[in-house]
């Protein structure tokens, strides 16, 4: 009997392992990260009619149950089953858009050990592949593969070839379908800034395209303005006029509302960014979001103008802003307190950086979390304290977290240029901390 039942609960895992769905995508997020996709996806805001709003609730579902909240990871799957109801406006209440859902589905009663309702949605994910078979022999439906593309670029930038991939497969068996264009060139915009890479003419033209395709996606067209004003054209004008458009959208961060601040910082000008953050904050008061992009272009106002130390009512400005916005992100606000204390440090109040520094330093963070601190630190102590030993000190810290980040690679490569230089005693320590490493 024994047996018999270990059998069943081993053919059951194996088929849970098999399905096409978050669980079994190897996402494997750290508790830092699920905290802040699940603020991430908030302000992507539930607009109604909005094309990816299944995707959203299915991954919120997958983000709660990782975080054990198994009630709220129900009601996020079940939204998500009704949300592709309502996007695919069909006469069936089936469709392929379902797969990733039901296997959603049935993790979620594996891991609450309803082993008949698991079995339930294994079944109806049979019955689906079954009913609606891909187009193309040996790969996965493309509903699957789009799905696959837009979760996995949430995550970080090591999926994002993974995450064209699949784009690339989804739009090669179904191309009519004008969100995944758009997405698909959203993700090459993207890993190509990660990379600090020009964007290849390619590219660029498959932005102008999918822009065409796609003409009211902002978020888009001021990606593609971006890219032209990097490539040294004049974009002042046609800024200005995709603002009033901005303005007009509903507030969420698929607006353009973040690349556009970027783009008036870069090529209009910092002041008219800072009154455009101020005129959508005026409209929009109690949106998080808005107050988030508001308070990121006060910072970059004072680290960018290291030489002109900012008025007292802009770093007054700067720091109210900062601070209510990581009272609005409680669980995902571990990079704003390390740019307030910065703020704090660039404007000579050395004495209130210090003690978030401290704080931060002393709380309880995960390896991800801990490396970033380490990372920023280090650059602190050199910058700011003058403190150079304790700077390669953290920079070593942070490096030894073995975990592949960009913070990392900067420390890393911090270190590499002070053993390079040979001009401090601690190079050969840093020699064979680094040789350690297999660096």
């Amino acid at each position: 009997m024994q047996l018999h039942a270990a059998q069943s609960q081993s053919a059951l895992e194996s088929k849970l392992e098999a399905l096409e769905c978050h669980f079994t995508w190897d996402l494997n997020p750290s508790r830092s990260k699920l905290f802040r996709l699940r603020d991430k996806l908030q302000d992507i805001g539930n607009e109604e009619g909005y094309s990816w709003l299944g995707h959203i609730y299915n991954l919120q579902g997958y983000i709660h149950d990782q975080l054990r909240l198994k009630d709220d990871a129900w009601r996020f799957f079940s939204r998500a089953a009704e949300a592709f109801r309502q996007m695919r406006n069909t006469v069936s209440d089936e469709g392929p858009w379902l797969v990733v859902n039901y296997g959603n589905l049935a993790w979620l009663h594996h891991h609450l050990g309803e082993q008949a309702a698991c079995q339930t949605y294994l079944s109806k994910v049979e019955a689906l592949v079954s009913e609606y078979p891909s187009p193309s022999q040996d790969e996965l439906h493309p509903e699957i593969y789009a799905e696959k593309a837009w979760t996995l670029m949430k995550f970080s930038r090591d999926k994002q070839q993974l995450a064209a991939d699949c784009f690339q497969r989804a739009i090669r068996m179904q191309p009519d379908v004008v969100e995944w264009h758009t997405s698909h060139v959203i993700g090459l915009v993207s890993a190509a800034s990660h990379r600090s890479k020009e964007l290849e003419a390619d590219i660029l033209e498959k932005m102008k395209i999918a822009k065409e395709h796609d003409p009211e996606n902002l978020y888009l067209a001021t990606l593609y303005l971006e890219a032209c004003a990097k490539r040294g054209k004049k974009v002042q004008d046609e800024a200005r006029a995709l603002a009033r458009r901005v303005l007009r959208k509903p507030v969420s961060s698929y607006s353009g509302l973040k690349p556009l601040l970027r783009l008036y910082r870069i090529y209009v000008s910092m002041d008219e960014a800072i009154d455009l953050a101020e005129e959508i904050l005026e409209r929009h008061q109690d949106e998080r979001y808005v107050k988030r992009c508001a308070a990121l272009c006060y910072k970059m106002r004072i680290f960018l103008h290291r030489d002109s130390p900012p008025e007292t009512s802009m770093l007054s400005r700067a720091v109210t802003l900062c601070r209510e916005v990581i009272s609005l992100y409680p669980q995902s606000s571990l990079k704003r307190k390390i740019a307030l204390a910065n703020i704090y440090g660039q404007s000579n109040h050395q004495a209130e950086a210090d003690q978030i520094f401290k704080e931060l330093l002393e709380s309880d963070l995960d390896p991800e979390g801990l490396q970033m601190l380490y990372s920023y630190y280090a650059q602190y102590v050199h910058a700011i304290r003058k403190e150079t030993y304790r700077s390669i000190e953290y920079h070593m810290r942070a490096a030894e977290i073995p975990l592949h980040s960009f913070y990392r690679e900067k420390s890393i490569r911090i270190l590499e240029r002070i053993k390079d230089r040979n001009r401090n005693r601690m190079c050969g320590e840093i020699e064979a901390f680094l040789a350690r490493l297999g660096v």
